[in-house]
């Protein structure tokens, strides 16, 4: 058997390797618990010398589902805390989504501004694209500054550095005036490597099976917006 506290794993590494070793079926009951115990001791000591609160940027990227839906979970808890929320759309903002509608329950909380005028190929003005780009950062700046806005939602911003609608060192240069316990969250594929260097917590969502892709089904309520 292995030394339980070997002193040269790191505790990423450590836990690793005691999940690994509790899926053995030939551990004694014994042998179990002290690993869990041992477990244990890690991730508390881990918390325990973690920072207590930072301000995050967050990116959600790749060309999975699920990269607005995981923001709006994020959005949907801040609101719970009570705290002030902001969202702005750079894309999608010839459809009316149903999220808009669900979070004017919270309007004391939250601002919404879908900005965009649907995807890339269905505007076929890139002059017009770049115009409502610029705009969306604009609003999305005075939300990154304002202190009163616990969290800004920066909804498909990706694409738009991706098509170079907005230069990607003007949206660095704009995080950077974020207050400090501020939150921001950027979704959308193709995140550029400089934004995703400079996040605090980077998700890319791999496209295994998906309906319009594999099927030829529709978008539908409640699942795509």
């Amino acid at each position: 058997m292995k030394n339980d506290t070997p002193q040269e794993l790191n505790p990423d590494q450590e836990i690793g390797r005691l999940i690994d070793e509790v899926m053995s079926s030939s551990l004694t009951d014994e042998q179990y618990r002290k690993k869990m115990q041992r477990r244990k001791e890690v991730q508390d000591k881990r918390i325990a010398e973690a920072v207590p609160e930072k301000g995050l940027i967050i990116v959600n990227t790749g060309n999975g589902k699920g990269k607005t839906t995981a923001a709006l979970g994020m959005v949907l808890r801040s609101l719970g805390h009570g705290y002030k929320v902001a969202i702005v759309q750079f894309i999608k903002g010839s459809w009316e989504p149903s999220e808009k509608r669900v979070f004017s329950y919270w309007e004391d909380q939250i601002e919404f501004h879908a900005m965009g005028e649907g995807f890339t190929w269905e505007t076929q003005d890139r002059d017009r694209d770049l115009d409502k780009a610029s705009a969306a950062w604009e609003k999305s700046l005075e939300y990154i500054r304002n202190p009163d806005f616990h969290l800004v939602l920066l909804d498909e911003i990706n694409i738009a550095l991706k098509m170079a609608y907005l230069p990607v060192e003007d949206v660095l240069a704009g995080l950077a005036q974020k207050p400090a316990n501020k939150h921001v969250i950027l979704t959308g594929r193709g995140a550029p490597q400089a934004l995703i260097e400079r996040a605090d917590l980077v998700t890319e969502m791999t496209l295994v099976k998906h309906p319009f892709r594999d099927q030829g089904v529709k978008a539908q309520p409640g699942i795509e917006y």
